[in-house]
Formats: C-alpha cells, structure tokens, sequence
C-alpha cells in the first residue's frame, strides 16, 4: 500500500518536472525572441528619433537665417550656427545605425542610399542660406532682390528635404508598428505559458498535497503528539529550573535570616564579657600604679576591645532590618551615581563601562543613598575582580513583567562552585584586605527592598550579579 502511494506521488512529481521544464524551455525561447524584438523597436525608434533631430537642425538654421534678414541682428544666428552640431551629430547617428550589420535589412540599405542623397541636398541647403547671408552683408542688410531669389531657393529645396525625410519616418514608423505587433505577440505568448505553467503547477501540487496528506495523517498526528510531549517537557524542565532557583533564592534568605540571629546571639554574649573587661579595665587604671609597660598594656586592651566592638557593630549592621526612607526614584539615576562614586577606581584600573540600559524603564521605590551603597560595593568587586586594562564592566537594566532587573557584570576570572555558595555569608572574602561584609551588607540593603539578588558565574568567564526590584 505505501509503495504504490510513494509511486503515485514520484510519478506525480516526475510529470510535473517534465511539463514544468517543457515549459521554462517555451519561455526562455519566448523570453528570448521578446528581447530581440525589444530591441528591433528601439532601434526603430532610435532611428526616426535621429530623423527628427536632422530635420529640426536643418529648420531652426532656416529660421535663424530668417530673423536675421527681418532685424538684421545677429544674435538671431544663434540657432543657424548650433544647427551645424546638431545636423552632424543627427547624421554620423543615421549612418552608424544604418549600418549595422545587427540590423542590416534590404530597408536599411534603401534608407541609407536615400540618407546619402539627403546628406548632397542638405549641403546644398546651408550653401544658399550662406549665400543669402553673404549677399545681405554686401547689400547692407537689406533684402534686395538676390536674397529674394534664395529664399525661393531654399524653399523649393526645403520642401523636397521635409518630404524625402517624412518619406523615410513613413516607412520607420510602419517598420515599428509591425515590430510593435510581433512584441505585444511575444508578450502574449510568454503570458500563455506562464499561465498555463502556472495551472500546472498548481493542479499538480493540488494532487500531490491531496496524495500526500491522504497518506500522512498518522505520521502526522504522531509527529504533534510528540511535539506535545516535548513541549510539556521542555516547560517541565524551565519549571523544575525556575523552581530551584526559587528554591536557592530562599535559602539565600532564610540562611541571611539565620546568620542575623546569629550575630544578634554573638554580639549579647560577646559584648556582656566585653563590657566587663571595659570597666575593670577602668578600675585598674585608677588603682594599678602608673608606668609605661601598665600603660602599653592598656592600651592594647582597650585597642584591641574597641575593634571587637567594631567588628561586632559591622556584623549587626550588614545582617539587621535597617530603617529606610522610600522615595521614587530612577534606577538608571541611582547606577550613575554609584559609577560615580566608583569613576577613580574605574580610571585606575582602565575599566571600560558598557551601559546597556533598557528602554523605558518605570522608577522604583528605594532607599537612594542604600542603594547607591548596594550597587557601589557590587561595582568595586567587579572592578577589583578585572585585570587592569583589560576590563569590561557591563550594566544591563530591563522590565520582565512587574519586576526591575539589573545585571553588574565583568569579564574576571570568575568564581568557583565552592565560593559561590559563601559569597554572601558575613567575614568570608577571597581578597587579601577585603573584610567579607561588603556583599553581606548589599544583600541586606536589597533584602530590606523587598528584593533578590543572586549571582552568576563560571570560571575565567566572569561574574554577574543580577537584582531584581519590584517596579513602582
């Protein structure tokens, strides 16, 4: 049963190859003889055009002899002299395309002998209407009997050159309306064809498609269901990925809340005993005799308290709720400003900053001077993370529904998979001075909008952080 459907369709196929190359073959031969005749008719055209031109020349030196006997000024010379240019270049134009062996007919031959002719009786022409000219100089530009005499002349001859040239367009014209009639032939030939190819084709792939849809149902019943399954699938798929990172954006959240109770939990019970060691460091010093090794060692103790005290007062501050104050703001506004702050260490370090900024993109209710703050620490680790000289620092904004998302990028070496899971726990930093609570503190100044922040990296590809805001 298939083999007599796939039969079926290549003989379908096989016909319709045959009729449609029978076909092209009648339209490149017709295409063909329609250029030659396309050519035939503007070469007749060209012909009667340069007729034209020649009679033209030869009146306007008429008529410029003429007012010039009437006013006797000689600007009225002006189309006799440029008559000359016109006749020649006319006639050199008559003798090439007569001439042409491309178009040599037993016309063209009878034409060119009557232009020959033409050429002894137009001299003969510009000889009397020279004369003329002459003997209305030596008569003082007056119209004597002479020039009287001429004109009569010049009419007679006039007259014969007009007719002998009308003659020859009589006999073009004629040749072009024949040769107008055998194109507008071809060009209805050429239609038939391609209209008759075109209803060939047409049943053809008509039957064809009728043959081949017929016989395809099932595979293509079986080709949807599978396109179903891996749609579902792929849909499955984004939505077990979108899951996860849903599900690690939490954790982020739930550890940055976890690491807040924790430092809550240290700071008390560090900073009771502190206070304890603070004040009987007080009392020692009213009571313990003065000298210099008593003095170094308070010193050191009171030194080395109060950068527990600090520590402790940075750790509170990068993992509380802090107060905010809201105002509508431009994002694009608040990333400049924060290049800004960051545009000495950019020019130190020769970073080339790439805006990509989306169009459009609505205000967001933020903390400005916070948020300044988030994004100058997400800027600087970029910046230190690139080789100098050779950084790219990208800042991307777009809107994916209600939300705002930024994306800091650079082009550094990256982070690995062990590190990517601590960039954001408190006092945990790759760089030799850094003190591990610049990203800690950016995630809670996000965190308190309301906000994710999230990165993304691979080794020696680079890293970027993406934020993502709710719009105003």
């Amino acid at each position: 049963m298939k083999a007599n459907s796939d039969k079926r369709i290549l003989n379908g196929y096989m016909t319709a190859f045959l009729l449609l190359f029978f076909s092209y073959i009648l339209t490149f031969y017709t295409a063909e003889k329609l250029r030659e005749q396309s050519l035939l008719v503007s070469y007749t055209n060209s012909l009667i055009n340069n007729f034209d031109y020649l009679l033209s020349g030869i009146k306007d030196a008429q008529r410029g002899s003429r007012g010039y006997f009437i006013v006797g000024d000689s600007i009225f010379l002006s189309p006799h002299r440029n008559s000359y240019k016109t006749v020649d270049s006319a006639y050199d134009n008559l003798k090439i395309l007569l001439n042409d062996e491309q178009y040599a007919t037993a016309i063209n031959q009878q034409q060119y002998k009557r232009l020959i002719r033409l050429q002894n009786e137009i001299k003969n022409e510009y000889a009397i209407i020279e004369g003329a000219l002459n003997s209305f100089r030596q008569n003082n530009f007056k119209v004597s009997d002479s020039i009287v005499q001429f004109e009569y002349r010049n009419k007679s001859l006039m007259d014969h050159i007009d007719n002998e040239i009308r003659d020859i367009q009589r006999i073009e014209n004629n040749t072009m309306r024949a040769r107008i009639e055998q194109l507008e032939h071809y060009i209805t030939t050429l239609q038939i064809i391609n209209i008759t190819s075109l209803i060939i084709a047409v049943l053809l792939s008509g039957y064809s498609i009728f043959v081949f849809n017929k016989e395809s149902t099932a595979k293509h019943q079986a080709d949807e269901q599978a396109a179903a399954y891996r749609n579902e699938l792929e849909d499955r798929v984004k939505e077990l990925h979108y899951k996860n990172e849903e599900i690690n954006r939490l954790r982020s959240i739930e550890k940055f809340a976890a690491t807040g109770r924790i430092a809550r939990t240290i700071a008390h019970e560090v900073r009771n005993p502190l206070t304890n060691i603070n004040l009987a460091t007080e009392q020692l010093q009213e009571e313990v005799p003065r000298n210099d090794e008593t003095e170094l060692l308070m010193r050191m103790i009171d030194r080395n308290t109060a950068r527990i005290n600090q520590l402790i007062t940075d750790l509170l501050n990068s993992t509380k709720f802090a107060q905010l104050i809201f105002t509508k703001a431009s994002l694009h506004y608040v990333l400049d400003e924060a290049l800004n702050m960051a545009k000495d260490r950019i020019e130190l370090k020769n970073v080339n900053v790439n805006k990509q900024y989306g169009d459009s993109l609505p205000d967001v209710n933020v903390d400005v001077e916070k948020m300044k703050i988030a994004f100058l620490n997400l800027i600087m680790n970029a910046i230190e993370a690139m080789e100098e000289g050779k950084g790219i620092l990208t800042i991307a904004t777009e809107k994916n529904k209600d939300k705002c998302i930024i994306r800091i990028q650079d082009n550094g070496a990256g982070i690995d998979e062990e590190h990517m899971l601590r960039i954001f726990e408190p006092y945990f930093t790759s760089k030799a001075k850094g003190s591990g609570l610049g990203l800690t503190n950016t995630q809670n100044i996000i965190l308190n909008h309301k906000g994710i922040i999230y990165a993304k990296s691979e080794p020696g590809e680079g890293s970027t952080f993406i934020v993502e805001l709710d719009c105003a």
